[in-house]
């Protein structure tokens, strides 16, 4: 099971979280910057699955942007793995190659893309399409 996402710079401000677990406001900060320190101090040639605490952090860098994702033990790192190119491709197919500020300026279409993915840290959906035609529907009527 997920248990939450994160996507981040190289500077460690995170751009977008979502918790599949109830986490209090006050761990989320630190959990959030000792998950970041963790990930980016790692070199390009480890391995993108690191035993943290009592679950496993799988994460993917793409530019300037890296998605953690925290699951549990029992998760298939690569299927998360791929899930994560997944969803930038679904990204890249929405905002026709995303940036960072793509992500900050549209953070409620990430996050509709997201919810559309992932439910209650399970993967629902991964079909490009179809993730993507709430979206096309809301854009669809905000031209009218």
């Amino acid at each position: 099971m997920i248990r939450f996402m994160l996507m981040v710079n190289r500077q460690g401000q995170t751009r977008l979280s979502r918790y599949y677990q109830p986490v209090e406001l006050s761990r989320r900060a630190l959990l959030e910057a000792d998950v970041v320190r963790c990930c980016l101090s790692r070199r390009k040639d480890q391995c993108s699955f690191v035993d943290y605490r009592d679950f496993k952090l799988v994460y993917r860098q793409y530019a300037a942007l890296y998605i953690v994702v925290g699951v549990t033990d029992n998760e298939n790192e690569l299927s998360v793995y791929e899930l994560l190119h997944n969803f930038v491709e679904v990204l890249d197919k929405y905002f026709s190659r995303v940036s960072e500020l793509d992500i900050m300026f549209n953070l409620d279409r990430v996050h509709i893309i997201l919810d559309e993915m992932i439910q209650n840290g399970h993967v629902v959906e991964t079909n490009k399409s179809r993730v993507l035609a709430p979206l096309a529907a809301l854009d669809k009527m905000a031209d009218c």
